[in-house]
């Protein structure tokens, strides 16, 4: 698939629970509906053009499933808006220090482990396909530097080896084939969490050359607390442009608008310490890191970064329990105050 216009995506995958919960959004300060307003809607309003769901195979909760997610990308696509699915691959978070196995696939040797990964990710896309909400791009995997499906799939640490190597990548092309299998023409995105690091960026990407891995785009996440600066950002996104000649979208990033935290709920960032040099944790310091964000992955070489995913703009604390099985700590970084109402800061 071609992409011709610069993505503005937020990941979304909260909303559903919000919603059930009974959390609400407003596009103004005064509300004028009890009942709230659709986030597709005010998103789509404020320049946002891509939404982004991760799908898990059977987690604990009844969200980020096969059965919910097929209702949210029928919403997405009813909004006019792109569709980014994000295959974790497992019943929770997959990051680099989580990538567990589906519990239905804990007892499979490699071989059907290969043919699980195949099949599921088809079998979920003919499910999208049929209702005729089959995504624009797919993830194969979540931030996967260390691998997936671990241990077969492990590739860090001590499993740093050429055989383990080896079966991660077929893994990973057993995800590739399956979604091909659906649409030749389906884009497909590899991501990992190295926004800033070059060297590790690289060796990651030099391996699946190595393995004869074929993708579509360079999917990474930036977060300026855990990751480096935007000067660093740029460093490995011109050198990835320049090294592969592939596309490149940052598909998780964030900033808080406040370090306070809601009454009776954690914040992770909430130190002066944690903040990016010149973007303070007010709404205009927010917008101010958000457009400089954007400009540095437009200085892309070779018009290659081609966008961007806020991930859980929305994640508003509604309610104190969460499916997953953890607070919300993230609530000052999202582009919604903590009743819902619509930040300056939104706005592309």
């Amino acid at each position: 698939m071609m992409i011709t216009t610069f993505i503005n995506g937020m990941d979304i995958s909260f909303l559903d629970e919000i919603e059930q919960g009974g959390g609400k959004f407003h596009s103004r300060s005064v509300r004028t509906a009890e009942e709230g307003e659709d986030l597709l809607h005010i998103l789509k309003d404020n320049g946002v053009n891509a939404i982004r769901l991760r799908i898990w195979n059977d987690p604990p909760g009844v969200f980020c499933n096969l059965e919910r997610t097929l209702v949210m990308a029928k919403r997405i696509k009813e909004a006019g808006l792109d569709f980014l699915l994000d295959f974790h691959y497992s019943d929770k978070w997959a990051d680099p220090a989580n990538q567990w196995k589906p519990k239905a696939w804990e007892a499979l040797d490699f071989s059907g482990l290969t043919s699980a990964v195949y099949d599921y990710t088809r079998e979920t896309l003919e499910a999208l396909q049929s209702q005729g909400t089959l995504p624009d791009m797919v993830q194969i995997g979540n931030e996967i530097t260390p691998g997936m499906l671990w241990g077969e799939g492990k590739v860090d640490g001590d499993c740093d080896t050429p055989e383990q190597w080896e079966q991660f990548t077929t893994l990973v092309k057993a995800g590739i084939a399956g979604a091909k299998s659906v649409d030749s023409d389906l884009s497909i995105m590899i991501h990992i969490d190295r926004g800033a690091d070059h060297p590790a960026s690289r060796n990651f990407f030099d391996r699946f050359l190595e393995h004869g891995v074929n993708y579509d785009v360079i999917g990474l996440s930036f977060y300026s607390w855990w990751h480096g600066t935007l000067d660093d950002l740029q460093l490995n996104l011109n050198e990835l442009a320049l090294r592969y000649n592939k596309d490149i979208i940052v598909v998780e990033t964030a900033y808080p608008w406040t370090l306070n935290a809601p009454e009776g709920f954690p914040v992770i960032v909430n130190e002066e310490a944690q903040l990016h040099d010149g973007y303070p944790a007010t709404e205009e310091g927010q917008a101010k890191y958000m457009k400089d964000f954007i400009n540095v992955i437009e200085n892309t070489p070779n018009g290659k970064g081609i966008g961007f995913y806020y991930w859980e703009p929305a994640w508003i604390p509604s309610q104190k329990e969460w499916s997953v099985g953890h607070e919300n700590g993230w609530s000052n970084l999202a582009l919604f105050d903590f009743e819902g109402k619509k930040l300056d800061s939104l706005h592309f």
